[in-house]
């Protein structure tokens, strides 16, 4: 049996990438630090100059990914002065002029997000994660995240009327039409863009740790046994883990060293190269904001 490799690297991803070659990677999913997050443990980047830092590393993410390859980024925008900051829109156009295409966004819905509310709007509970691919023809497995049909199946199909029987144009004129039949004798379908999942994880050691769940679902959608998956902003190396436990290659990126051993002690052992670059990069404040999960 091959070892799946998990190699985690100490450094900026925009520099430490630079050692990989020319589509190298299958699927990047990461989630960067937010604007002005965490500053206690990253230093924060301010909104206004969010897109001009992360440009710079998409870049680098552009020519690692495969022609075929998908980029899935889990971002979203602050509140500023009583209003969303637009760093997130902006960031989606630049990356459109670098040559990206904004396939698609999928919805993270927190669904175990506790109730609060501020002045003027509620607690956030959910997050993006938008979809970025080189060109229109890209692999997706859509069968690997089939889900059961559910208990709605028996009490929609049990009475089926004429317009579910053939497929009807929609009736509002949308152009869009149906055949519920087609799903009478299937015991699994396909999903929507919105992942109902909860927040819950086991790397408490970390400030920003999303659920295993989240990575797991994109990597087999995106990806195959055998596969390399990139997380330039790794944190305590979920996704590396996961890709890991799922026969996928992985590298993992992080500035900090404290989460690189995080990453480490979360990885298979046997199957893992710790590569030190103390020496070689700053402690600024910019330099110090990788990694969220």
């Amino acid at each position: 049996m091959p070892d799946y490799k998990a190699e985690i690297i100490l450094g900026d991803c925009r520099d430490s990438l630079k050692k990989f070659p020319d589509e190298s990677f299958d699927l990047i999913f990461t989630s960067p630090p937010y604007a002005d997050s965490r500053r206690n443990t990253y230093g924060g980047i301010r909104p206004d100059e969010y897109v001009e830092w992360f440009a710079h590393r998409s870049l680098e993410f552009y020519r690692v990914l495969s022609h075929t390859g998908s980029f899935v980024l889990n971002i979203k925008e602050k509140v500023v002065n009583g209003e969303r900051h637009t760093y997130v829109l902006e960031l989606i156009l630049a990356m459109r002029k670098q040559g990206w295409l904004w396939t698609e966004e999928y919805i993270w819905h927190k669904k175990n997000c506790h109730p609060g509310k501020w002045p003027n709007r509620f607690r956030d509970a959910w997050e993006k994660c938008i979809h970025f691919t080189k060109q229109r023809n890209f692999k997706m497995f859509q069968e690997a995240v089939m889900v059961p049909m559910g208990d709605w199946k028996e009490n929609r199909l049990k009475n089926l009327g004429k317009n579910d029987i053939v497929r009807y144009d929609s009736q509002v004129g949308s152009g869009f039409g149906k055949n519920i039949a087609n799903w009478a004798n299937r015991e699994m379908a396909y999903p929507s863009n919105v992942l109902h999942l909860a927040t819950e994880c086991g790397n408490k050691k970390h400030s920003a740790s999303f659920p295993r769940a989240l990575p797991e679902w994109f990597i087999k959608l995106f990806t195959q046994k055998g596969d390399r998956v990139l997380d330039p902003f790794v944190g305590s190396g979920t996704t590396c883990q996961v890709a890991q436990e799922l026969r996928r290659h992985s590298v993992g990126i992080d500035i900090l060293p404290e989460y690189v051993k995080l990453s480490r002690s979360n990885v298979k052992q046997g199957d893992l190269i710790l590569l030190e670059e103390r020496g070689k990069y700053g402690r600024s404040t910019v330099n110090r904001t990788n990694g969220v999960h």
